[in-house]
């Protein structure tokens, strides 16, 4: 078995080649470009000079678990099957960091964090801001759904909703253009982790976001590309919107000219919700790997027309 990897921007080979070394199986490393004909290529947005030199491949493997970026470049033959990561301990991260943006805005820290500033020491009453904020999550696969319940389980009211129906245990979720207006409007706190498809792209837009509770707060961590910024810039000013933690942007690194960097309503992190763990990663690579080598069916192959 010849195994090709393409530079994606990390250094995978080591753990990758420790994990190959302690299995049983015949198998070779080779770097992109390599003229020996492979069986599997581990890349992140490939050339499409790739699939041209090796179009023999049994699959590709996606490092990561986002696949909207080698969708769009339109370069993977149709023949051949991509693989995504599942999880491999994002979810946890990303059910972190949406902690961090809730207790941000329930326990209004802005407003401490301004008067640190000013070097004022001033208590607040209210200092819980909202008692119980109702917490809603867009996007139920496994990492929103991971996310849903970690809210849930710190307490806070936590309802979801997906484009399809997917039920939750202990949790009230909605699905569907039809349903979207009912779950925006008991959000106290936004947080959309969908995957970037036609239907999702642009969702956050002045039409969804008017319907939102008034000093609603947004977590955007999902995809750059679910963010109409005119629009939500718009509700930060207008205060339909509170503030908002954001993560992703459609240009990455986000330009220095953009009003989101000094935004006094806006967090902002540098694509880092949830960063993709190494060893995690490798292993779960080689498993499926293996797996496939094996006959097996493995899971994470991606729906081009589904877009994840």
């Amino acid at each position: 078995m010849n195994l090709l990897i393409q530079s994606t921007g990390l250094d995978i080979v080591p753990a990758i080649i420790a994990k190959m070394q302690s299995l049983r199986s015949v198998w070779s490393y080779h770097p992109y470009p390599s003229s020996v004909e492979c069986d599997y290529a581990i890349v992140w947005k490939p050339p499409a000079e790739l699939f041209a030199q090796q179009p023999n491949l049994k699959a590709v493997v996606n490092y990561g678990a986002g696949v909207d970026a080698i969708l769009a470049m339109n370069v993977v033959p149709k023949n051949i099957p991509i693989i995504r990561l599942e999880d491999a301990g994002m979810a946890q991260q990303m059910a972190q960091y949406a902690l961090y943006g809730i207790i941000h805005h329930q326990r209004r820290m802005r407003i401490y964090r301004e008067q640190q500033l000013l070097g004022a020491w001033q208590q607040h009453e209210d200092r819980g801001h909202i008692p119980n904020p109702t917490v809603g999550v867009m996007g139920l696969g496994e990492m929103g759904g991971h996310v849903a319940n970690k809210v849930a389980e710190f307490g806070y009211t936590t309802i979801g909703w997906s484009k399809s129906a997917k039920p939750m245990d202990r949790l009230e979720s909605y699905a569907g253009e039809a349903e979207l207006p009912a779950f925006l409007s008991k959000c106290d706190v936004l947080v959309c982790l969908l995957p970037l498809t036609p239907e999702t792209k642009g969702i956050l837009n002045t039409h969804n976001l008017a319907q939102l509770p008034r000093g609603a707060f947004l977590i955007s961590a999902g995809r750059g590309g679910h963010m109409v910024d005119a629009d939500v810039l718009s509700a930060l000013n207008s205060g339909q919107l509170a503030g908002a933690l954001l993560d992703v942007f459609h240009e990455e690194p986000l330009p220095a000219t953009s009003p989101y960097w000094s935004h006094p309503y806006v967090l902002l992190t540098p694509h880092v919700s949830a960063t993709t763990p190494l060893q995690n990663a490798c292993e779960q690579i080689v498993a499926k790997i293996e797996a496939m080598e094996r006959g097996q069916l493995v899971s994470g192959i991606v729906d081009p027309a589904r877009a994840y």
